[in-house]
């Protein structure tokens, strides 16, 4: 049982067709332009709260041919344009080192110059952005989106779905205590989900709040997701 819990922080794989889109249809749809390289628009800076699904989409994007992600702990050789690559997804660039933020500024350059694409996320609008002045204006230079996360109703609605797509029965109850004793990003949402339809299935007892209250436990003893809110 504490390998299963342990697998909570396991990265499913993500892709454009897995977000969730609640009000970001106009962004998705950008997307998925980008993914085909399709948009008039070659460069496009992403920003939202942490879990709204910045790096989902992402590595939704890297999924696909000519593709490079790169994360804010990448070495230099990443931020180099190659011509095997076509789309470059720069994750988190708050997080950039001040010598990676100057390799941001100088693939920003050569990706305009060759016509590539480039996504960028961040946070904050790009205004801002704690980065060097000549990246921050760069940031602002293309289309700017603020990813909305997902109200409750809308999550709530999402896991009924994918729980209906597993053949998982839940009691009506689950979900919205799941909301208030757990993570509260789509991501985490969605793999106790998983964890919950696999200790159904080795139990086998049905998913109602008892079960789900006995798998935090378990996962984590004396935290305050054991408990009920105030």
């Amino acid at each position: 049982m504490k390998q299963l819990v342990l697998d909570l922080g396991a990265e499913p794989a993500q892709s454009l067709d897995t977000f969730q889109i609640g009000e970001n249809a106009e962004m998705a749809h950008l997307m998925h332009q980008f993914a085909q390289r399709a948009s008039r628009e070659h460069f496009c800076y992403l920003w939202g709260e942490t879990g709204a699904g910045k790096t989902h989409l992402l590595q939704g994007l890297a999924a696909t041919d000519g593709a490079r992600y790169i994360a804010a702990t990448a070495g230099a050789d990443d931020f180099v344009l190659t011509p095997d690559v076509s789309l470059y997804l720069v994750d988190d660039v708050d997080q950039l080192s001040p010598e990676r933020q100057i390799d941001a500024f100088a693939l920003f350059n050569q990706v305009r110059e060759h016509g590539a694409y480039m996504v960028c996320t961040g946070p904050v609008p790009p205004a801002v952005l704690p980065v060097r002045e000549d990246l921050r204006t760069r940031m602002g230079w293309g289309l700017v989106y603020q990813i909305h996360g997902l109200s409750d109703d809308q999550k709530i609605a999402a896991l009924t779905q994918a729980a209906e797509a597993r053949g998982l029965t839940l009691s009506a109850s689950v979900l919205p205590y799941l909301l208030s004793h757990f993570k509260r990003d789509m991501r985490s949402l969605s793999t106790m989900l998983d964890a919950l339809d696999q200790y159904s299935l080795e139990t086998q007892r049905p998913v109602t709040v008892p079960l789900l209250r006995d798998l935090l436990l378990q996962g984590n003893p004396g935290s305050p997701h054991s408990e009920p809110k105030e």
